[in-house]
């Protein structure tokens, strides 16, 4: 039985097991916060959580590090009671002002208050008009049509409020594909760090397809001693709780993470193991009644002929004995890649080291945690050639959002930085938000002055079809504009795309040559495979994005070449392989 997501209980310093991070001290006050407003409780102390939970999240450094050398008051907003509240919380897993906000919320308010369209004030308004105290009960509700005529409510919200609950159940089946990957890698890492112990060992399943999302991680592994493998497999630093433990099968959740399957194969096998258990279903289906075409069978042990093993140690083997070119895992989801593969015409794949820069990086000057000469610093460190400075336009003052005055200060800044900087450059760029009205934040004057413009919608997701086309037709149209990020807004889980009719979008890209952006944010990874191959099947042009607030989030990279990846994109279809981007 698959398990749901699990979210770990504290450990105590003086415990053997993983730390507290930042995330999730963090969480413990925003769930503070959402207690209080949900009881009507101090806005100033609402807003005081809620600011030092943002803080904590946005730390680059160790909260509990900052704890031990006693300076956790120079963060900001954390005064006395706060820090002593972060100390109770490392030392005994508890904050006891958040166990005295419990004391009279129905457990199952915390479900409701997950759901996209419900704060704390409506799950409030929820609870006391008509006894919402759960999920089951908001959608009953939501499906008899009791919640639109609560104050403040209507048709929409009921409407919202019903979809927010399909997206929270979806996301509670699967998580993130950066979720499983850190999970996976944290793993077999330590697997691999034990001499002699694995020979191979290899994530399988969705994960190693590269799926946006993944259920369960599914991982390979082979040795001399199977039982030293499930042993050292079920006993690992990152394990919180082991399921089920067998003579080559194990399960465990780990820590802050899903449940990790691990089967331990013979050698001999383990090709076929990794070809049957990376799947997917579909492809594999395909697969078998090629076999049987061919009058062979296959399965996890091997391609057979009769009683004859064809191929089994190696999956590249089993594809060839098939009649085709052996296929990178991210195409196996039965979109025609057998059939290219039997006529010789998978394309080469766009590989991690053909990124030559970043299209889409945030600094301090916005909404970033770092300078423009930090990040320029991180991504020299990767490996870049140049990396493009897109902070937020002015209409968005959340992000701190540039005037005109100030993007001509950051280009000065750019070109003093560019003056001094050796083996990577910087290139001004804006991230100008594409405004409900259909204009562009800033002018044409500006925006040409610049390197590289994207555009993104930021606000009035809820707008038509008709009206969101034509903002992206003002975007794409523009001469100036170069990139559109994001493209279908959604948020994986959280929020669904706004109505954007994507292939026209695609076909508006190709005659405006256009590119578009594949966000690798793991929240957005926007746009989606299927996407991509539309667009290179209209030769529109992709630019990977990492969206980037911090230095680490070039680290996200990964996650976008995965997607292009997927959608059959090759090195010349994705604009960062080039060392100078060109455009139109």
């Amino acid at each position: 039985m698959r398990r749901k997501r699990w979210r770990c209980a504290t450990w105590r310093k003086e415990n053997r097991g993983p730390t507290v991070d930042n995330h999730e001290v963090a969480q413990r006050f925003e769930e503070l916060a959402d207690l209080l407003e949900f009881k009507g409780e101090n806005a100033f102390k609402i807003r005081a959580y809620r600011r030092v939970a943002r803080v904590l999240d946005d730390l680059t450094e160790d909260v509990a590090e900052l704890a031990a050398a006693g300076t956790l008051r120079n963060l900001p907003g954390v005064g006395e009671a706060t820090a002593k509240k972060i100390n109770e919380y490392l030392e005994t897993g508890k904050i006891t002002r958040l166990e005295q906000a419990k004391k009279g919320v129905p457990p199952g308010i915390f479900d409701v208050l997950r759901i996209q369209g419900v704060g704390p004030k409506r799950a409030a308004l929820l609870y006391k008009e008509i006894g919402v105290d759960g999920v089951d009960a908001l959608e009953k509700a939501a499906q008899a049509h009791h919640v639109r005529d609560l104050p403040g409510m209507g048709e929409k919200s009921e409407e919202n409020i019903l979809r927010g609950i399909r997206l929270t159940r979806a996301g509670a089946e699967r998580m993130l594909l950066s979720v499983a990957l850190a999970a996976a890698n944290a793993v077999v890492d330590e697997l691999k760090s034990q001499r002699g112990l694995v020979s191979r060992i290899t994530p399988a399943g969705s994960l190693r397809r590269r799926r946006e999302s993944i259920g369960d991680v599914d991982i390979l592994a082979c040795g001399r001693d199977p039982a030293k493998i499930i042993q050292a497999f079920t006993h690992g630093s990152h394990v919180s709780d082991v399921l089920v433990a067998g003579d080559t099968k194990a399960s465990v959740v780990v820590t802050r993470g899903p449940q990790v399957d691990l089967r331990v194969v013979e050698p001999k096998q383990f090709g076929a193991a990794l070809q049957y258990f990376t799947g997917s279903k579909a492809h594999n289906i395909k697969l078998r009644g090629i076999a049987k075409q061919k009058k062979m069978k296959i399965n996890e042990y091997g391609l057979f002929k009769g009683r004859k093993v064809v191929a089994s140690a190696e999956e590249e083997d089993i594809y060839r004995a098939l009649g085709m070119e052996p296929m990178p895992p991210e195409l196996r989801e039965d979109r025609g890649e057998i059939e290219a593969a039997i006529e010789g015409r998978l394309p080469k794949l766009v590989e991690h080291k053909d990124i030559k820069g970043d299209f889409h990086v945030h600094s301090s000057h916005s909404d970033g945690k770092h300078s423009i000469s930090e990040m320029a610093d991180a991504a020299k460190d990767a490996g870049y050639k140049f990396i493009v400075i897109t902070d937020h336009s002015k209409s968005l003052r959340i992000a701190n959002g540039l005037t005109e005055q100030r993007v001509r200060k950051q280009m000065k800044e750019i070109a003093a930085l560019n003056r001094k900087l050796r083996g990577i450059r910087v290139l001004c760029g804006i991230e100008v938000d594409i405004k409900s009205d259909g204009t562009l934040d800033l002018p044409d004057g500006l925006l040409a002055e610049l390197d590289v413009v994207i555009a993104a919608i930021h606000s009035a997701f809820k707008q038509s079809r008709e009206k969101i086309m034509a903002r992206m037709a003002v975007a794409a149209k523009n001469p100036h504009v170069d990139i559109i990020a994001h493209p279908t807004g959604r948020l994986i889980g959280q929020r669904d795309e706004y109505d954007v009719d994507v292939p026209e979008l695609i076909r508006m890209a190709a005659a405006t040559k256009t590119a578009l952006e594949i966000n690798a944010h793991p929240e957005r990874l926007d746009l989606n495979d299927i996407y991509c191959r539309m667009a290179k099947e209209h030769g529109v042009k992709v630019a990977i994005g990492t969206d980037a607030h911090r230095a680490a989030g070039l680290d996200l990279m990964g996650l976008g070449v995965a997607v292009a990846r997927r959608g059959w994109l090759a090195k010349r279809d994705v604009l960062n392989t080039n060392a100078t981007p060109r455009f139109k």
